[in-house]
C-alpha cells in the first residue's frame, strides 16, 4: 500500500514527531511504501489567493475561487507547490493526518492544505454522467481511505460521549465526514493521544505500539459508517428521510448503526420511493 503522510506539528522533536518517526519505521516494516508532507518543514504557505490559481479573475475583477481552482486545475495551471501536493495524492492508496488538535481542529497550516489542494474539479465539484452530484461516499478522492493521528492534551473521559469537550468523532466531524467522507474517501476510526502533556515513556510506548497496529491493519480495518448521499436515506432536500433515525438528531445520525442491514433497508426505502 502507497500512504501519503501529511504532518502539521512545528517541532520535529516533539511526541507527535516522535510518532511519525515510529509510524513510518511501521509502515517499511509491514511493506508499505510511504512519502511526507511535512508542512512546516516544507515552509507550506496555508492562504488561499488568486497567486494559486494563474492570477486570472473573472472578467469584472472579481475571484470566484471554485470555479478559478477548477480553470486552473484544469488548464494546469495551479501553483507548484499544490501540483505536487496533487501529484502526492494520486500516487497514494492512503492518506495519513498527523496534527495536535488545537482549538478543536487542526493548526492553521493544515487548514491550508486543504484550502488550496483539494480544489474544485479534483477533490470535488464533480458530476457522474446523469448529472448527480458526487460527494458525501463519492467524489474525486473515491478509492483512498484517510485516518486521523491526532494528539489532545485533556484526558480521554474529557472526549468521550458524556465528555465535556465533545465526542471525539463528533470533534473531528468537519474532517472525518465534512472532509474526507464528502470528497469520496472513507475514514478509519481516528488514532488519538490523550493527555499529552503528561504522557510518560511507559505511556508512550503503549501508545506507539498501538499505533503500529493501527497502521497494519489500515488497508482493511472497518472504517467509520457514514451514510452515502447517494444511498436513499437522503431526500431531494439532502435531509434524513423520516423513516431513518426516526426522532433522532445530531451529527450521529450521519452514521449506519448496522452497515449490511441498513443498506439493505436503504435499498428498500429508495426501491418504494423512486429514489435512485
Amino acid at each position: 500500500m502507497r500512504i501519503l503522510w501529511i504532518f502539521a506539528h512545528p517541532e520535529r522533536r516533539s511526541l507527535n514527531g516522535s510518532l511519525l518517526d515510529d509510524g513510518l519505521r511501521a509502515l517499511s516494516a509491514q511493506g508499505h511504501e510511504s512519502r511526507v508532507s511535512d508542512l512546516y518543514r516544507m515552509g507550506w504557505k496555508p492562504v488561499l489567493d488568486a497567486a494559486d490559481l494563474g492570477g486570472t479573475p473573472e472578467d469584472d475583477g472579481r475571484l470566484l475561487v471554485g470555479a478559478a481552482q477548477e480553470r486552473a486545475y484544469r488548464a494546469d495551471a495551479l501553483a507548484d507547490d499544490i501540483r505536487a501536493e496533487q501529484e502526492k495524492i494520486a500516487w497514494a492508496d492512503a492518506l495519513v493526518f498527523q496534527f495536535p488538535l488545537w482549538w478543536h481542529g487542526p493548526p492553521a497550516i493544515l487548514k491550508g492544505w486543504f484550502d488550496r489542494v483539494l480544489v474544485q474539479g479534483l477533490a470535488f465539484g464533480l458530476r457522474s454522467p446523469d448529472g448527480r452530484a458526487l460527494r458525501y461516499g463519492d467524489g474525486g478522492l473515491a478509492g483512498k481511505r484517510a485516518m486521523v493521528v491526532t494528539t489532545v492534551g485533556a484526558r480521554a473521559s474529557g472526549f468521550g460521549p458524556r465528555g465535556v469537550h465533545g465526542q471525539v468523532d463528533e470533534v473531528l466531524f468537519p474532517l472525518l465526514h465534512g472532509t474526507f467522507w464528502y470528497t469520496g474517501m472513507p475514514s478509519v476510526p481516528p488514532f488519538v493521544v490523550y493527555g499529552a502533556d503528561r504522557l510518560t515513556a511507559t505511556g508512550y510506548q503503549r501508545y506507539a505500539d498501538e499505533l503500529r497496529e493501527r497502521l497494519r491493519d489500515l488497508p482493511t480495518a472497518a472504517t467509520l459508517p457514514y451514510r452515502h448521499e447517494a444511498g436513499g436515506d437522503y431526500d431531494d432536500a439532502l435531509v434524513l428521510r423520516p423513516a431513518v433515525a426516526p426522532g433522532r438528531t445530531g451529527l450521529g445520525v450521519h452514521r449506519r448503526p448496522d452497515g449490511a442491514r441498513e443498506r439493505e433497508r436503504a435499498a428498500a426505502v429508495s426501491g418504494s420511493r423512486g429514489v435512485r
